[in-house]
């Protein structure tokens, strides 16, 4: 079996012993992985820290451990979010999670074709706490389960399903108390929330 035919499991197994596989995964992953990023701070930037998160994996490569799902993104998305955050950190001079935490809001609009509901939009994720927030934009734009979501947030699954819980309840309960119907793009939200709350 070549690199190319392995799991992400068996690549991260043997990754411990052969750091050139680094590339077969930055093959497989980068482009989402740029998403993650891009999602959260302008493009520019996401090419930037890019190399930044397959360096770091490369150094973190001895203490990963799979996923039981077998694919390595909730490990690649963890050591993006920790480079994420250390960039924050630089610009800012602290890392501060409360406001914009670096949201990139551009591209919330552009990813729910949402630029007439942006104040919506925004109203609702900026009620939510940041780990809420952060939780549901893995599960809902990253694509991951909420397992996967609870490993590269380095939470237990049981406060995974919790804040997603929680960012739902919290979501519904804004959208209800909006007057008439909610935009489209809120809409889409609502159902994708019930969706995940009953895949938990």
């Amino acid at each position: 079996m070549t690199n190319d035919e392995s799991s992400d499991a068996e690549l991260l197994t043997a990754l411990r012993q052969q750091p050139e596989l680094i590339g077969v995964l930055y093959e497989r992953h980068a482009p989402a992985v740029y998403r993650y990023l891009a999602r959260r701070c302008q493009p520019a930037t996401a090419e930037d820290l890019l190399s930044e998160v397959f360096v770091a994996a490369l150094g973190a490569r001895k203490r990963v451990v799979a996923h039981a799902s077998g694919s390595a993104l909730p490990w690649l998305y963890g050591i993006a979010r920790n480079v994420l955050r250390g960039h924050l950190r630089r610009a800012r001079g602290r890392w501060s999670i409360g406001g914009d935490a670096g949201m990139d809001w551009d591209a919330v609009d552009a990813r729910l074709d949402a630029e007439s509901q942006r104040s919506d939009l925004r109203r609702v994720l900026d009620a939510l706490s940041s780990g809420e927030r952060d939780l549901l934009l893995l599960v809902a734009w990253d694509g991951l389960t909420p397992a996967e979501a609870a490993q590269a947030l380095g939470i237990p699954q049981a406060t995974a399903r919790s804040r997603l819980h929680r960012a739902r309840l919290r979501s519904q309960q804004l959208l209800d108390a909006q007057e008439g119907e909610p935009p489209p793009g809120l809409e889409t939200l609502t159902t994708l929330l019930r969706h995940e709350e009953r895949s938990l």
